[in-house]
C-alpha cells in the first residue's frame, strides 16, 4: 500500500512537472519558441502562396478588379468580352505568386530581430499578435521588394494600361484607393493582404495545436499558453 501511495505520489509530481506555464519558463525559452513557430508559420506561408495557383485557386487571398471596376468587369463578362478581364485577373494573380517568395528573408530577419519586450507582448496579446508584429516591421519592406516584380509581371498585359488610365482618374476622385490606382500598386497590397492573411492562419493553427509546431522549444511555449 506505501508503494502504491509513493508511486501515486510520483506521478502526480511528474504530471505537475509538464503543467508548465508562461511564468515557469525563462524569457529567453519563451522569446526562442516563439521565434520558432513564427519563422515556420511564415515559410508556409510563403510556400503555400508563391506556387502556381497559390492565389488563384484559394478563394480567400484571390485577386479580382476592385470596387467599380469589379463591377465593370462583371458587365465586360456579361457582354462577352470576359475573355479580357480573366486574362488580367490571371496575370494579376500570377505576378503576385511570383513576388511572395521574397517575403522570406525579409519576414525572417524581422522575427530574428524581435526583442524579449516584443516576444512578451505578443505571448500575453490576442491570437493574432505575432502576426500584427510581423505587418508592423515588415510590411513597407516587403511592399519594396514586391512591387517591381509585380509590374514587370503585369506590364506585359496590355490591359494593365486601361486598368491604370481608369484606375488613375477614379483615385483622382477618391473612389479607389490611392495605391489602388495602378494595376501594380493594387495587386501588391492584395499580396500583402494575401500574405498576412496565411500567416495569422498559421499562427491560429500553431497556438490551437501547438503539437504541430516544428521544434521542441515552440512546442512548449504554446501549450503554455
Amino acid at each position: 500500500m506505501l508503494r502504491l501511495t509513493t508511486v501515486a505520489a510520483a506521478l502526480l509530481l511528474s504530471a505537475s512537472a509538464f503543467a508548465l506555464s508562461l511564468s515557469d519558463l525563462s524569457q529567453q525559452d519563451a522569446s526562442g519558441g516563439l521565434k520558432d513557430a513564427l519563422i515556420q508559420g511564415a515559410q508556409v506561408a510563403v510556400k503555400q502562396l508563391g506556387t502556381p495557383g497559390g492565389f488563384s485557386d484559394n478563394p480567400d487571398v484571390r485577386i479580382e478588379l476592385p470596387g467599380h471596376l469589379g463591377k465593370a468587369a462583371k458587365t465586360m463578362k456579361m457582354m462577352g468580352m470576359g475573355a479580357q478581364v480573366e486574362k488580367l485577373e490571371a496575370s494579376m494573380n500570377k505576378a503576385a505568386e511570383a513576388a511572395v517568395p521574397q517575403a522570406q528573408a525579409l519576414l525572417v530577419d524581422a522575427v530574428k530581430k524581435m526583442t524579449l519586450t516584443d516576444a512578451k507582448a505578443i505571448l500575453a496579446g490576442p491570437a493574432d499578435s505575432a502576426t500584427q508584429y510581423l505587418n508592423q516591421s515588415s510590411r513597407e519592406q516587403i511592399r519594396a521588394k514586391f512591387l517591381p516584380i509585380v509590374k514587370q509581371a503585369t506590364d506585359q498585359v496590355g490591359l494593365a494600361q486601361q486598368y491604370n488610365a481608369f484606375a488613375g482618374q477614379a483615385a483622382a476622385f477618391g473612389v479607389v484607393d490611392a495605391k489602388s490606382s495602378t494595376v501594380e500598386g493594387y495587386v501588391t497590397e492584395q499580396a500583402l493582404n494575401g500574405l498576412f492573411e496565411m500567416i495569422a492562419v498559421q499562427e491560429a493553427n500553431i497556438r490551437q495545436n501547438p503539437a504541430g509546431a516544428a521544434t521542441s522549444l515552440a512546442k512548449k511555449v504554446f501549450g503554455a499558453l
